[in-house]
């Protein structure tokens, strides 16, 4: 984005890992503790400044998720990290964290906001000291959408797997792709599978 349009772009980080050169873009950094109290303060401040692009470190409470989701359906890009092991469960966290009366609104607000998720494990390389990142990738089409707003997220690796077509990868098909690159073991990628054995049949085939 910062090399290709120009943007107001306000980040909330804890701490400031990379600090960013304006190129196109016009790049406010924030860090927690030195420049906002918290990533909830950090993006009430953010909300009146126009930007355009939101980065949030990390949604850790209740108000960071709500406020993102606010500036989500006012139109900001939001982008954030979450603590989760796949997708499905990474918008179940979001869910869950309301209490449950609330969590019909919040499945319309993410359905409606939602874009995507993009679930990284860092895996160790063939070659020591090389990582490479295994990817899951969930787009919300109108079908995913549909399945968060229900609450049947639990059906939503099945869209994972036929959703190709939309930029959608399974963490199983990533996983292969690297074993045939040379770039992780078979016994890594098996480790961390979905679904080990299918994995095996489809790297002896």
């Amino acid at each position: 984005m910062n090399r290709t349009r120009a943007r107001h772009v306000i980040t909330l980080e804890d701490p400031i890992e990379f600090v960013y050169q304006p190129r196109r873009c016009l790049i406010h950094q924030r860090e927690v503790g030195t420049h906002v109290e918290s990533f909830a303060a950090g993006l009430r401040a953010a909300l009146r400044e126009c930007p355009d692009i939101i980065l949030v470190g990390e949604m850790r409470d209740r108000e960071t998720v709500a406020l993102a989701l606010t500036a989500a359906e006012t139109g900001h890009l939001v982008l954030s990290t979450l603590h989760s092991g796949s997708a499905p469960m990474a918008i179940d966290r979001i869910v869950d964290i309301f209490p449950e009366h609330q969590q019909a609104q919040i499945r319309l607000q993410v359905s409606g906001s939602l874009r995507a998720v993009v679930t990284q494990r860092l895996l160790e390389g063939a070659l020591p000291g090389t990582r490479y990142p295994a990817l899951e990738i969930l787009m919300v089409n109108y079908a995913v959408g549909a399945l968060i707003r229900e609450g049947k997220t639990h059906q939503l690796a099945t869209q994972i797997q036929t959703g190709r077509e939309d930029g959608m990868v399974a963490l199983d098909a990533s996983l292969l792709d690297l074993v045939r690159a040379g770039r992780i073991s078979r016994e890594v990628a098996v480790a961390n599978a979905r679904d080990p054995v299918e994995l095996q049949r489809r790297v002896r085939g």
